[in-house]
C-alpha cells in the first residue's frame, strides 16, 4: 500500500533497536526521510547503516539522550520541521510499588509522559502551518491491563494518553493527528525475515515487531486522517474485553 508519505520527515525516537527501530524501517520504506536516534552512538549508527541499505531512505542518526532538552534540541536541530514525530522511550523497571521514591517517581514520569508531551509542543506547531503532521506514541498494555510492579511506568503512560486526549481533538482540524499504540505481548509461527533482525536485537517475537510497526506506519499514512485521539491495543488478545 502507498501510504501517500513520500517525501516527508519523521522523528522516530529510541529507534537504534526494537519497535523504534521496526517504526522507522517502515516509515523509511515508505520513502520517508526518516531521523532516528538513541543512545549508543556505536548501534546507533549501525542501525542507521542498515536501514538505508534496505530501504535507499535518507537517515540520519542523532545519539541523545531525548528525555534532557539538550538531548531534544539535538534531535531537533537534525529535523526541525518533521512531518511525523514517534514518541518512544525506555520505561522505568520492575519495582514494587512501595519502593518508588520521590526521585524514581520524578523519573519515570520525566521518562514517559512529559519527554513526549515536551516534544509535541515543539513539533505540533509546525504541523499545524503546513497542514499535515502525525504524532504516534508507543505507550504500552499496562495503560489499559494493569501489570503488578510497573505502576509507575503505566501511571506515567496513563498520564501522557489523558494529557494528550484533549491535544488531538484540538489539532484535528488542521490536520494533524495523535494516536497512542500499546504494545502487548504475543508470538505466532509467522516468520517474516525482513524483520528478524530488528525482533532479534530487541529480544522480542519477530510478528509482535511486525505488527506494531505496520500499524504505527499506517496511523502515519494519509489514509489515517480520519483517526485520532485513538488507543491502539496490539497484544494478540491478551487483554480479554468485549468492548
Amino acid at each position: 500500500m502507498d501510504l501517500g508519505l513520500r517525501g516527508k520527515k519523521a522523528i522516530v525516537c529510541a529507534s537504534s533497536r526494537g519497535l523504534g527501530r521496526a517504526c522507522a524501517s517502515a516509515l523509511a520504506e515508505a520513502g520517508v526521510a526518516v531521523t532516528i536516534n538513541g543512545r549508543d552512538r556505536h548501534k546507533l549508527d549501525e542501525t542507521a547503516a542498515e536501514i538505508v541499505r534496505a530501504t535507499g531512505a535518507h537517515v540520519t542518526a542523532v545519539a541523545a539522550d531525548v528525555s534532557t532538552r539538550e538531548g531534544q534540541d539535538r534531535l531537533l536541530a537534525a529535523c526541525p520541521q518533521p512531518d511525523i514525530l514517534v514518541n518512544n522511550n525506555g520505561g522505568p523497571p520492575f519495582r514494587d510499588f512501595r519502593a518508588v521514591d520521590r526521585d524514581a517517581l520524578f523519573a519515570g514520569v520525566v521518562m514517559n509522559m512529559a519527554t513526549p508531551i515536551e516534544l509535541v509542543q515543539r513539533t505540533v506547531h509546525g504541523m499545524i502551518e503546513r497542514g499535515f503532521g502525525r504524532i504516534v506514541n508507543i505507550t504500552a498494555i499496562a495503560v489499559k491491563l494493569p501489570v503488578p510492579g510497573y505502576e509507575l511506568s503505566s501511571g506515567a503512560r496513563g498520564g501522557l494518553t489523558a494529557f494528550l486526549a484533549g491535544v488531538a481533538r484540538t489539532v484535528a482540524p488542521h490536520g494533524v493527528t495523535i494516536n497512542n499504540i500499546m504494545p502487548g505481548y504475543f508470538e505466532t509461527d509467522r516468520v517474516r525475515k525482513v524483520f528478524e533482525a530488528t525482533a532479534k536485537a530487541g529480544g522480542r517475537p519477530t510478528d509482535e515487531v511486525v505488527a506494531e510497526c505496520a500499524a504505527c506506519a499506517f496511523l502515519c499514512s494519509r489514509q489515517a486522517g480520519y483517526i485520532t485521539g485513538q488507543n491502539l491495543l496490539i497484544d494478540g488478545g491478551r487483554y480479554a474485553s468485549a468492548f
